[in-house]
């Protein structure tokens, strides 16, 4: 027993540096953000439906669900479009600590979905994000479009958090993910069309380095690490999976620090802003699950 739950353990930490390695990957594919977006909930959206099949999920719903499913796939699609080309405009280091404030996002967020009030304690880390996002931005001007386009991947990321943590109550997740990438696949065809771009030859010749990182990026990135990491909550406590996935930013630049060492050597100020974003994550995590605990202790007793 010890040793499975250490496996689990390890293959919680191997998808959260997966996670973190998507950024590598969009720093190394050399098409525009909204290509490889297409390419990538295409391919996803794929494999995902093989998978279905595979282990034959029905995958039968309601007109209005599907509405809704769509409605987040392209949250989705604009939160990777955002991603991505902070990583064109700036680098890996500046997209990540940018995405990093999804806490402060979430914050305001959630109560108005979930109908709570706003928590002194969501205030105050909401506050000293702010700061922490403060000392980056004054520090890096000169990447100022990848920081706004950072600050708005973090919302758009929040955003369907929150929304899927409502359908992830009644609906099967490999279902809202299939119908979320398909219907993404759809908005960027349409909105790449009305822009006057255009699928010709043009648009699908690829490097082979691209077409490679971009199926490593839709295969093991998105398919398969959304499936294992809904699976493992099975043995690992949402919590503990929530808390380690706020660990991204933190793989995602040591790597690109490692990779890229030139393009992503930051001033000592970047740095200390986003201890302090990454730090604040944490502390929301753990302050999260402290309160859910009381709650649940409370309730019993009752």
């Amino acid at each position: 027993m010890p040793n499975a739950k250490l496996r689990n353990y390890l293959h919680l930490h191997i998808l959260v540096f997966i996670a973190g390695f998507t950024a590598i990957l969009g720093e190394l594919i050399t098409i525009g953000a909204l290509a490889l977006v297409w390419y990538r909930m295409l391919i996803a959206g794929i494999l995902m439906f093989i998978y279905i099949k595979f282990v034959r999920l029905n995958i039968k719903i309601k007109r209005r669900t599907f509405w809704q499913f769509s409605a987040a796939g392209i949250i989705i699609a604009l939160h990777w479009i955002t991603f991505f080309e902070a990583i064109n405009q700036a680098n890996v280091s500046i997209a990540l600590a940018m995405f990093s404030s999804g806490a402060f996002f979430a914050s305001f967020i959630e109560p108005i979905f979930f109908k709570r009030r706003i928590l002194a304690y969501e205030i105050i880390f909401g506050v000293i994000v702010i700061l922490g996002v403060f000392l980056i931005t004054s520090s890096e001007l000169g990447y100022i479009n990848g920081i706004i386009l950072g600050l708005l991947s973090a919302l758009f990321s929040t955003l369907f958090a929150v929304i899927n943590g409502r359908f992830i109550e009644r609906y099967d997740a490999t279902v809202i993910s299939f119908y979320e990438f398909i219907s993404g696949v759809v908005f960027l065809t349409v909105f790449i069309l009305l822009s006057g771009g255009s699928f010709d030859a043009q648009f699908f010749t690829l490097s082979n380095s691209d077409w490679l990182y971009i199926f490593i990026l839709a295969s093991v990135c998105t398919a398969y690490a959304f499936i294992a990491a809904v699976e493992i909550m099975r043995f690992i406590s949402p919590f503990t999976v929530i808390l380690s996935y706020n660990l991204e930013p933190v793989y995602g630049i040591c790597m690109a620090l490692i990779l890229f060492p030139e393009k992503e050597k930051m001033s000592s100020q970047f740095y200390m802003g986003a201890i302090m974003v990454i730090t604040i994550v944490l502390l929301d995590a753990i302050f999260k699950n402290y309160r859910l605990r009381k709650l649940k202790k409370t309730t019993n007793s009752n």
